[in-house]
């Protein structure tokens, strides 16, 4: 229960951010500013290990070639892109970065552990 529960923060952080500053906004897709903003109010960006910069190329890396906004499935892809270089001290093993849902709920842990989701409190 406790995998449903953290999944559960994690699209509601998503679902915050998508509709940040955007009245007309659904929720269901992320501009590359609000990523921005997710990663720089939750501590994903360091700037010793994680920049602005880094942030924005993964941006551009997991979306639709043609798009200007990420996904739910997207946004999870750019965590997993994301996580072994914000949290270098882990093992692959404990970062457990692969597609499998198993694996995904480790990484999510690690997010939901090092405050992806402080702000919906």
């Amino acid at each position: 229960m406790a995998e449903s529960t953290e999944m559960d923060q994690l699209l509601s952080a998503f679902k915050k951010f998508a509709v940040h500053g955007d009245t007309k906004a659904t929720g269901k897709e992320l501009n590359g500013k609000n990523w921005a903003k997710l990663c720089k109010d939750c501590k994903v960006i360091d700037s010793k290990n994680v920049t602005s910069t880094d942030v924005d190329i993964v941006f551009t890396k997991v979306k639709a070639k043609t798009s200007r906004v990420i996904t739910y499935e997207e946004f999870q892809k750019a965590l997993e892109e994301l996580a072994p270089k914000r949290f270098k001290n882990q093992s692959k093993e404990e970062l457990c970065i692969t597609h499998s849902k198993k694996c995904w709920v480790v990484s999510t842990q690690i997010w939901v552990k090092y405050g992806l989701t402080q702000l919906l409190g």
